[in-house]
């Protein structure tokens, strides 16, 4: 039976940032706007990390019955290390799942119905990321689903359903968001290049190869940063703030581009989370900072 310090392993808290940093802006973006509403800000952090660890827990699964987590370089995985059944990892994803959609139904009766649907479609989304007969994510399209999921959806979600429309900060906000948490899972692709390879899993970073994956990974910092310039172009100087978040990201952005490989990738994930969720604190400051400004 697994140990609760191996299930909170399970639940990958390193990838928290990414479900953290969406409802920030998006709740930034909510302020600028005049319609801070802090209790849905408080529900919709709530269903983005239950669907975050639900889709880690949804992940370790799928992964571990078909046998991917093997021999892993990274971290150890509950089902893959035997260290709890495919069973009851299955059912800590369903509770997750259930928690999202609770709260998630809530949001939904209090602003939009419709958005039942997009709840609906991102519990599928995390669920058949390696779930299924044809799991999307062995098949190159995590980075496309990260970015939809945990950039646009969750950015432009959490502002609509407090200023209940959507504006250009919210949708800025999403596309810088939703780039570095790509970069979060590119940087984890680019680790398992080798193991994915071999147990067929055809992700982005196996496709393109190590090289391009690196470039790809700064690539997606550079359009982080260029939104950033184009908000305080046609927002606010104010979210010039969030270049700050430079220092932060120079160190996993230099490992990788100097050609880090194996379990030295893991730090690069913590630094480029840690980056993401500083980026996000700033650009949020900036954002409620123009809504009291002339």
């Amino acid at each position: 039976m697994a140990t609760p310090a191996q299930w909170l392993e399970g639940a990958r808290l390193r990838t928290l940032p990414a479900s953290v940093a969406p409802v920030l802006v998006g709740s930034g973006a909510a302020a600028a706007a005049g319609s801070f509403i802090a209790w849905k800000a408080v529900l919709a952090l709530a269903v983005a990390l239950a669907l975050q660890v639900g889709s880690n827990y949804a992940n370790d699964y799928s992964d571990g019955i078909r046998g991917t987590d093997d021999h892993r370089v990274g971290p150890q995985r509950l089902v893959g290390s035997g260290a709890a059944t495919p069973a009851a990892v299955k059912a800590a994803a369903y509770a997750c799942f259930a928690v999202a959609a609770v709260c998630g139904l809530v949001l939904a009766l209090t602003t939009a119905w419709w958005l039942l649907a997009l709840g609906a479609v991102a519990i599928g989304a995390a669920w058949f990321y390696t779930g299924g007969r044809r799991p999307y994510g062995y098949h190159a399209l995590g980075e496309v689903s990260v970015f939809v999921f945990f950039g646009l959806m969750a950015v432009v979600g959490t502002a609509y359903v407090q200023a209940l429309r959507v504006t250009w900060p919210a949708v800025g906000g999403a596309i810088a968001i939703g780039s570095l948490t790509c970069a979060i899972l590119v940087a984890n692709n680019l680790r398992d290049i080798p193991t994915d390879a071999a147990s067929g899993k055809r992700t982005l970073a196996v496709v393109l190869g190590d090289r391009r994956t690196r470039l790809l990974y700064a690539g997606l910092h550079v359009v982080a940063y260029a939104v950033v310039v184009v908000l305080a172009l046609t927002t606010t100087p104010w979210t010039l703030l969030a270049l700050l978040a430079l220092g932060l990201a120079r160190r996993p952005l230099r490992q990788v581009l100097h050609g880090t490989r194996g379990r030295d990738l893991v730090a690069v994930l913590r630094d480029t989370g840690l980056a993401e969720l500083v980026f996000a604190l700033l650009l949020t400051l900036a954002l409620a900072l123009s809504a009291t400004t002339p």
